[in-house]
C-alpha cells in the first residue's frame, strides 16, 4: 500500500508523503511518528483511519478471532496515540481524527457483531481521549460514515470465522443471510452514494480553524439513524459534564501564538 501510494503521488504529482505503519505493532507505530517528526519536524494531525471487517454468525468466532478485530480497531488506536501525543501534548496543539462508525449506534444488521463490537469500543475511547486532551489544547473529531457498499474493499476483504460448524448450524435457519444484509444495504443506498466524500468530510474538518471544528460528523446516505441516536448521547456527555464542573473540557484549550 505504501508503494502504491508512492507511485500514485510520482505519477499524477501529488505532494504525498508515504510512511510504512503497522498498527498492530508499537515499534512501528513508534518509528512511523518518529520519521513524520525527523522529516517535518512536528506533528499536527493525527487520524485513526485503520479498520478490518470481519462477517459471519457471532457465536462462530473464537475469542481470539475476536480480539484480533479489536487489535486492528481499538488497539491499534491506542498504540499510535501512545507514540503521537506525548508530542502533541508537548506542543500544546493538534488534531485527533478517529474514523468511527454508523454502526456503534445505528440500526445494525446482523452477522456484523464483532466488527461493530470493537467500532463501538472505538467511539467510546475517542470520547473518553477527547475530554482528556482537552487542555492540552488537542481537538478531537470523530468522523462517521454509514455503510458504503461501493468504491471500497471493505466487504470484499472482510474475514470469516474458522468455526466452520457453527456457521452451517445458522445456515439452517438463516440461508444466505450475509448476501441478503449486503444486498438490501445496497438497496437503501442512494445512487449518487460516493465514499469519496468520508474523505472529503475529514479535509473539510482539517482544515477548519482549531477550536472551530464539530465534534462528530456523519457521512450516511442511507441515513441508518446514527445522527439520531449520537446527537442525544453527546448532548448528555456535555450536560453531565457541565452539571459536574467539567465543562472546559468539551473543547480544547487554544494557546495563544
Amino acid at each position: 500500500a505504501v508503494a502504491d501510494a508512492e507511485a500514485y503521488a510520482i505519477e499524477h504529482g501529488v505532494d504525498l508523503r508515504t510512511v510504512e505503519l503497522d498498527v498492530s505493532a508499537q515499534p512501528s507505530a513508534d518509528a512511523a511518528i518518529a520519521t513524520v517528526l525527523a522529516e517535518q519536524g512536528r506533528l499536527d494531525v493525527l487520524i485513526h483511519n485503520a479498520g478490518h471487517m470481519v462477517t459471519g454468525p457471532a457465536e462462530a468466532f473464537t475469542p481470539e478471532e475476536l480480539a484480533a478485530v479489536y487489535d486492528t480497531n481499538v488497539l491499534g488506536t491506542q498504540r499510535l496515540n501512545r507514540a503521537a501525543l506525548p508530542h502533541l501534548r508537548a506542543q500544546r496543539s493538534g488534531l485527533v481524527v478517529w474514523v468511527g462508525s454508523s454502526s456503534t449506534r445505528g440500526g445494525t444488521p446482523p452477522y456484523l457483531a464483532p466488527y461493530f463490537a470493537a467500532k463501538a469500543g472505538m467511539d467510546a475511547l475517542a470520547v473518553s481521549y477527547a475530554a482528556e486532551l482537552a487542555r492540552f489544547g488537542i481537538e478531537t473529531s470523530i468522523i462517521v460514515p454509514g455503510a458504503f457498499t461501493k468504491g471500497t474493499n471493505h466487504f470484499a476483504n472482510g474475514g470469516h470465522p474458522a468455526d466452520q460448524a457453527t456457521v452451517a448450524a445458522y445456515d439452517e435457519l438463516y440461508p444466505g443471510l450475509m448476501e441478503q444484509v449486503g444486498q438490501r444495504l445496497a438497496e437503501i443506498e442512494p445512487p449518487d452514494a460516493n465514499v469519496e466524500s468520508v474523505a472529503e468530510a475529514i479535509v473539510e474538518v482539517v482544515d477548519r480553524p482549531a477550536g472551530k471544528r464539530p465534534f462528530r460528523v456523519h457521512i450516511d446516505p442511507s441515513n441508518d439513524g446514527a445522527e439520531v441516536v449520537n446527537a442525544v448521547a453527546d448532548r448528555v456527555r456535555a450536560e453531565l459534564l457541565t452539571r459536574i464542573g467539567l465543562a472546559d473540557l468539551l473543547g480544547p484549550h487554544l494557546v495563544a501564538r
